[in-house]
């Protein structure tokens, strides 16, 4: 079972994956569906938008005689990464209380 990813945790998980390397939005679909339940047609519209708040910036580099579009994630981008794992952090351990119980 999967859970469905939205919001302020795509988000995350986006910045997370250009985080590492520039990635095309193909690429960047298919390492996030590997893991979480997400269509393009949910992540092209994140990426735009990312870009556009200037959490991420592209480039386009040729490719089999067209240029594909590449995301890499900014300086704004990565401050927001690390916000929001502050913020998943506390989340999932409140979440883990509710389902597991108070940890010893």
């Amino acid at each position: 079972m999967r859970f469905t990813v939205a919001g302020a945790l795509l988000d995350a998980c986006v910045l997370g994956l250009v985080s590492h390397e520039p990635a095309y939005g193909y690429e960047l679909t298919q390492r996030a569906q590997a893991i979480i339940d997400v269509s393009e047609s949910t992540l092209y519209p994140v990426l735009r938008r990312l870009q556009k708040e200037g959490m991420l910036s592209t480039f386009d580099r040729p490719f089999d005689g067209r240029n594909r579009r590449y995301y890499e994630i900014t300086d704004a981008g990565k401050a927001k990464l690390e916000e929001l794992i502050v913020a998943w952090n506390d989340y999932t351990e409140r979440i883990d209380t509710l389902l597991i119980g108070e940890k010893s």
